[in-house]
């Protein structure tokens, strides 16, 4: 069994201040942060680019578990582990050379990660699950924060736990987005070992009893 992980998403900090959003993890005690990557095409936002990670990692030691959310990632996987990724998730659902990238992204000494849209079939994922680290099933549409969970995608969670249970492997299972107490412990239960939390972790008035509660 994987350890259990709680990664605050970086998109519903404070943009003034993003510094000092890592510095709220930190002070949590957790060890990872979610940086979320999007371009306006794939999906329909903007967020950082590669020299906000830049700027940010030398002001902190968290795991930098990055999700690229873009037309075309393949094309800034090298600029993303120099300014300092530590993972890098890609979506199955553009058009481009997957494999090839994923295998690109550990070359580069990363842990790699495939993800999924809430209407993508989870059997999507299943070739490229020999090359990852871990998988991504996004609980929402992805592009913006503070949308409701979408319960339909605990059975692609359930899916991927029998296939990592029956093969005996060890990449993680990320669930993101509307990730709250309740449908936290539900991703928990269906098998999620890595929970992505934005507006419930940022907003929480005491973080400590969040990440106690949710961690059950």
């Amino acid at each position: 069994m994987n350890s259990f992980v709680l990664a605050p998403s970086l998109l519903a900090g404070n943009h003034a201040t993003l510094a000092g959003s890592l510095a709220a993890v930190e002070s949590a005690g957790l060890g990872w942060v979610h940086l979320d990557i999007m371009d306006g095409h794939f999906v329909p936002n903007l967020s950082f680019g590669p020299q906000t990670l830049a700027d940010l990692r030398p002001h902190s030691p968290l795991f930098f578990d990055t999700h690229l959310m873009l037309s075309e990632p393949h094309r800034y996987i090298g600029v993303f582990a120099r300014a300092g990724a530590q993972r890098i998730s890609i979506h199955v659902e553009p058009d481009y050379p997957h494999l090839e990238t994923l295998r690109e992204i550990r070359a580069l000494g990363l842990s790699a990660g495939i993800a999924l849209n809430p209407d993508t079939p989870v059997e999507r994922a299943y070739p490229f699950l020999e090359e990852v680290d871990l998988v991504l099933v996004m609980t929402v549409h992805p592009g913006f924060g503070g949308q409701a969970f979408i319960p339909e995608t605990l059975d692609k969670i359930k899916q991927l736990a029998a296939w990592r249970h029956k093969t005996g492997a060890t990449w993680r299972i990320e669930a993101d987005g509307g990730v709250t107490v309740k449908t936290g412990l539900e991703c928990r239960r269906a098998g999620a070992d890595t929970l992505v939390v934005g507006t419930s972790f940022f907003k929480a008035p005491d973080k400590a009893a969040f990440i106690a509660d949710i961690s059950i």
